[in-house]
């Protein structure tokens, strides 16, 4: 096992990630931005290192600096989170050439996933549902016509190299095919340097269904139940919630051993996502695979008791999996609520500034991954993500009304933030019902907007 380990990241990841390894006995390094210098992280690891100034491309994307603190500082292996350089294949593989561990998957099924045309293939192959779609990249606007005409719109381009979000645009006619090529092999060009685009038939307001494996150097691959990720906004997610009130035990077993399937056919080793659409038919697809651990990923650890970083330590370290799919073991239902330092009423806006008082919210069956703390000033240069309130309850009714209490608990003062809204989500007919997709948040925005012009 690893007697020290660098973490290269920052906020409540950085913090998870200093707490498990705390559990393990295993010393902490976190490098950190002169934006972040007063941050929990900062305060809580064995060793912290300032590496720039609060820009991400002056600090927590500078590879080379960050392995220069770990030959100082004489760590086994670096964690990376997620965001940042978490799927970075040439940073996975850099950390290698020094001698370092690099807590993720190897870089070769790094690159083979992170370019989802080529992922998209080797799902096929190995038997996984995929959306109907361009058999490799677009090469020409000509090209994407005659696909999209194939297909029949809607369809959607996407970057091969994209995430967030980015780089993807949906089209329903022949001219905003035409636009939304060019828009988004841009976007995708300065966003990821590299404008590769594929085509999907779109799939109206289906549910985004994610699957959790873990897998080791040894073969063995397991998968910790699904979580339903339906609840976004402009493909960010809001809330999660494990098990999905849309799959029965039938389907998740048989989307379950879809996600096996996937590792094995890319020969995947750690903790990752395979993300799925899942129809209003019973149909899914396979949509991506995510090659690090999730933001997401408290509400799989409430349901199945396992500690995910830790086991990810454990097979960077090479560790063979003790955990068999027998030994895994759904109990009860978990929901996420993202609170993130936004404005609602204006369209999400970012909301830096100083947290002038934060009080967690307690309680039976309540968790909070957060970095902030009262006085905590939060930068204006990184995600806005404050906090990730999860709660467990031993079903979905009981879920939603710790949930309810928790955020009613919760204070945050000096910015605005999302706990509003996610106390109009988990109270809405529709999310109680389980009767929502990836269309219900527009939808609910909109009859909010109408109601207020009708009240107006």
């Amino acid at each position: 096992m690893f007697n020290k380990i660098l973490i290269a990241n920052r906020g409540e990841i950085a913090l998870r990630i200093i707490r498990a390894c705390r559990e393990m006995n295993i010393r902490t390094v976190v490098v950190y931005s002169q934006a972040d210098a007063d941050s929990m992280p900062v305060r809580l690891a064995d060793e912290a290192v300032c590496i720039g100034p609060p820009q991400p491309q002056s600090s927590y994307l500078l590879i080379e600096r960050i392995l220069s603190v770990a030959a100082i500082c004489d760590v086994d292996a670096i964690h990376p989170g997620y965001g940042f350089l978490a799927e970075n294949a040439y940073f996975a593989e850099a950390c290698a050439k020094h001698g370092i561990a690099f807590i993720g998957p190897s870089a070769a099924a790094m690159r083979a996933l992170g370019d989802k045309s080529i992922a998209r293939e080797t799902m096929r192959k190995a038997g996984v549902p995929v959306t109907p779609g361009s058999d490799g990249l677009l090469t020409s606007e000509e090209q994407a016509l005659e696909m999209a005409h194939k297909l029949k719109y809607p369809v959607i381009v996407k970057a091969s190299a994209g995430g967030g979000g980015r780089g993807m645009r949906i089209a329903h006619n022949d001219a905003s095919l035409i636009q939304g090529y060019h828009a988004a092999r841009t976007e995708a060009e300065k966003a990821f340097d590299n404008g590769d685009l594929y085509m999907e038939k779109f799939i109206v307001n289906p549910r985004h269904i994610e699957v959790q494996i873990l897998a080791d150097n040894f073969g063995n691959v397991v998968y910790l139940g699904e979580r339903d990720c339906s609840v976004q906004r402009r493909n960010q997610k809001l809330l999660e919630e494990s098990p999905s009130p849309a799959l029965n035990s039938k389907m998740r077993e048989k989307i379950g051993n879809a996600a096996v399937k996937a590792a094995k056919a890319a020969g995947y080793s750690s903790a990752g996502t395979i993300e799925f659409l899942y129809t209003a038919e019973g149909d899914f697809y396979f949509m991506e695979m995510n090659t690090r651990i999730q933001v997401e990923h408290p509400v799989t650890e409430m349901i199945t008791g396992v500690d995910l970083i830790k086991e990810m330590i454990r097979i960077a370290a090479n560790e063979k999996m003790t955990l068999r799919q027998k030994d895994i073991v759904m109990q009860g239902h978990a929901i996420e609520c993202r609170i993130n330092a936004e404005d609602p009423e204006r369209g999400f806006a970012p909301s830096p500034g100083q947290v002038s008082l934060f009080v967690p919210p307690g309680g039976r069956n309540v968790r909070i991954d957060s970095h902030v703390y009262s006085g905590y000033r939060i930068p204006p240069y990184y995600d806005s993500l404050l906090a990730k309130l999860i709660v467990w309850g031993a079903n979905r009714q009981e879920a939603i009304a710790v949930c309810r209490r928790a955020l009613s608990e919760l204070i945050v003062e000096g910015v605005k933030t999302t706990q509003g809204f996610q106390k109009q989500l988990i109270n809405h007919k529709d999310f109680v019902e389980g009767k929502y997709d990836t269309g219900f948040v527009d939808r609910m925005t909109q009859t909010t907007k109408k109601e207020e012009k009708h009240e107006k």
